[in-house]
């Protein structure tokens, strides 16, 4: 990855790299999702109590009509694998029924590890609705009838506008600077009962106004997901407690194999995200995340993961990123 790359300008996408055809979305992008749910209400309940008249330099201004489209790629590294997607949403702004602007976005292409994939006619039929505005609530959609494929760049997407919410419900984020801290904390679980036996993590949100660039006319937020000083989670084994890097582990997964044995991990899982946006009308330009998760994983026979083989150490490291894209033009309508 490149470390090098700074984050106070707007990211670019990373080049693809080829590979064996894989999704790269995780079950952790999903788990992370929940929690920003849970988190954004939070929020919205607190910015209620805002004073109106305070300046806000981070505000979503709609104008109906106003058309909005993004590319979105994601790397995902474990071990020796890497896999990765690049996909394109297009839409524009509508107001719901209740008033309320929202972004009704479509997905229209998608690759995986370089190969173009046909988009179903339902995944093509899917709309993804996004919201910045105050009174909107960002949810999951129903995703039953979408590609298997296009899960990961719906929940990825989903992920940058909640933490972009969470940062402009924040009272105190006004200068370049300002820092706010947002306890969760709480488990988020993916676990489905048959696969995977125990999926957990815990995080909280420390969100920070880096820059406020006024000649190129955007804001740079850094949000960061950080394991709370007591995770929450449930670990199902005595050696799970160990902590695997520098905080306390706030991650874990316990799946049953084919064979009836199980793979147990545990781990420390952080989001470093980076998003720009326009200060004129609170648009997301660009954005980048990178989302580590450190893990010691080791093979049982027995459910209560006494009996294991030697731990195992390594990180999956994912690289998201996002650039916000002029949509095609309109043709006339005849």
């Amino acid at each position: 990855m490149n470390k090098s790359r700074r984050w106070d300008v707007p990211a670019q996408p990373a080049p693809r790299r080829s590979g064996t055809r894989s999704v790269c979305a995780s079950l952790v992008t999903v788990a992370m999702l929940l929690i920003a749910g849970a988190v954004l209400l939070q929020s919205q309940q607190a910015a209620r109590t805002n004073d109106p008249a305070l300046p806000r330099p981070l505000a979503r201004q709609y104008q109906s009509g106003e058309k909005i489209a993004y590319t979105i790629s994601c790397i995902n590294q474990v071990r020796a694998k890497t896999t990765e997607y690049e996909a394109r949403a297009e839409g524009s702004v509508q107001k719901d029924a209740g008033g309320v602007f929202v972004e009704q976005l479509s997905w229209t292409d998608l690759e995986i590890n370089a190969d173009q994939l046909r988009l179903s006619d339902a995944s093509r039929a899917f709309h993804e609705p996004l919201s910045l505005a105050p009174d909107a609530k960002l949810s999951i959609p129903p995703l039953n009838n979408v590609q298997p494929d296009l899960i990961g760049p719906i929940a990825d997407l989903l992920t940058f506008y909640a933490d972009v919410k969470i940062a402009m419900n924040q009272k105190t984020l006004l200068h370049p600077g300002d820092h706010a801290y947002v306890k969760y904390g709480a488990p988020n679980s993916w676990a489905d009962g048959k696969r995977v036996i125990a999926g957990e993590d815990s995080i909280d949100f420390d969100v920070t106004l880096q820059s406020i660039d006024q000649a190129n006319g955007y804001a740079t937020l850094v949000i960061r997901h950080v394991p709370p000083a007591q995770p929450q989670i449930k670990l199902p084994a005595a050696w799970m407690t160990e902590r695997v890097a520098d905080a306390a582990n706030n991650w874990v997964q316990v799946e049953k194999t084919p064979d009836g044995k199980y793979i147990a991990g545990v781990g420390e899982e952080t989001f470093d995200v980076q998003i720009q946006v326009a200060l004129a009308t609170g648009r997301i330009l660009s954005a980048l995340m990178e989302n580590p998760v450190r893990v010691e994983e080791r093979a049982c026979t027995d459910a209560a993961l006494t009996a294991c083989g030697s731990p195992e150490r390594y990180t999956i490291h994912r690289e998201i990123t996002l650039r916000g894209d002029q949509p095609p033009p309109q043709t006339a309508s005849k």
